[in-house]
């Protein structure tokens, strides 16, 4: 640009006015040299007082977007700077430098918490490492990007009411709860597209071959529920080693299962059949039971009073005559005595009954007016 306005100085000037000092005629100025002379249209005040042609810096160091500058114009004006540094040194080399370190340190250096783990990525696509919990450093973003996920915590996963069929080719419908959490956070990120929806379809597969072992009763009377859940969580373990899925099942729950709704009617007649039939097994039970107690008893007795007839025959002979008709008259009416100079028969009951007091009679309720 300085070559351009030294080619245009060494010209003659098209305003007028060369460094001759001529005007536009070839004479001198007739006004003492002061105020003689063409305008410069490019200069602040329209006049050059050295009568000197306007180079191209100084039409774009004095012109403006919107017309020439102003002196003393405002921060937002062509003229505006930054404030410098002592010794007359600008100040944006240290912003930017102090840009750059704070970029650095919130991109590179990552605090991963005691529960985390992070993957880190090229340009989040390739796969590059895998972060324990503490402080670590990488490549500023987006060099490297860096997820962290807690991978202690239990996840759940609620499978809802599905039909399935037993054992016994009774359908069921059951829903349930898994519980699982992540083991291998590189598998988890990049084997699996959908992780829930794999957990649900390995859940699904590992419970009906589950329930297909069990039968109807089974499986609603609550009796096989545990080995069901632990068949499950065994199976679906597998499924998701095999996929490469880094998932580890902490737990399976049977929530609620129940027959169909087209047989539910006729399973509650069943249910409550068997609920009446184990009612009067358990009834016969305990009859036996105090059967078995009573014989046992006896048995000891018989035991007991054998020893002592073995010592004394006639003594315990003697014994159970008196016993035995003891037990066969304590109920009867008669009494008999077969001493001579005694009367033969004796109404004794009937005396008692005599002897005693009359029950008092309930008197007849008094009718009104007598």
């Amino acid at each position: 640009m300085s070559g351009i306005g030294l080619a245009m100085a060494g010209k003659k000037n098209p305003w007028g006015g060369g460094d001759s000092g001529e005007g536009p005629s070839g004479d001198d100025s007739s006004d003492g040299g002061k105020d003689s002379g063409p305008r410069n249209p490019w200069l602040p005040g329209g006049r050059d007082d050295k009568r000197r042609s306007a180079s191209i810096e100084d039409i774009f160091r004095n012109r403006g977007p919107e017309g020439p500058s102003r002196k003393g114009g405002g921060p937002g004006g062509p003229n505006f700077r930054l404030p410098e540094r002592p010794g007359g040194k600008s100040w944006l080399p240290i912003v930017l430098v102090g840009i750059g370190l704070l970029w650095l340190g919130l991109t590179s250096v990552h605090f991963i918490q005691p529960r985390e783990q992070a993957v880190v990525t090229w340009f989040g696509g390739k796969y590059s490492q895998t972060l324990n919990p503490g402080t670590q450093f990488t490549w500023p973003w987006p060099v490297q990007q860096v997820t962290a996920t807690d991978v202690s915590e239990i996840r759940s996963v609620d499978v809802p009411k599905k039909l399935i069929l037993t054992g016994d080719q009774n359908l069921v419908d059951l829903s349930y709860l898994i519980r699982w959490n992540i083991k291998d956070l590189t598998l988890f990120q990049f084997q699996l597209a959908d992780p829930i929806e794999t957990v649900q379809e390995a859940a699904e597969t590992a419970m009906r071959s589950s329930v297909a072992e069990k039968t109807l009763d089974t499986v609603i009377g609550g009796e096989g529920r545990a080995d069901i859940e632990q068949n499950v969580l065994t199976r679906m373990q597998n499924i998701l080693d095999a996929y490469g899925s880094g998932i580890a099942v902490q737990g399976i729950e049977i929530d609620k299962s129940d027959p169909p709704e087209q047989v539910i009617e006729a399973f509650n007649d069943v249910l409550a059949a068997q609920q009446n039939a184990e009612q009067e097994i358990n009834q016969a039970r305990r009859y036996a039971q105090q059967l078995l107690a009573r014989a046992e008893g006896d048995a000891a007795e018989f035991n007991q009073i054998y020893s002592e007839y073995i010592l004394a025959p006639e003594v315990t002979r003697r014994r159970l005559y008196y016993e035995t008709m003891e037990a066969v008259l304590a109920n009867t009416d008669k009494t008999i005595v077969g001493t001579d100079g005694v009367t033969p028969y004796l109404p004794l009951n009937e005396v008692q009954r005599r002897t005693r007091p009359a029950p008092a009679q309930p008197t007849a309720p008094a009718q009104g007016g007598q």
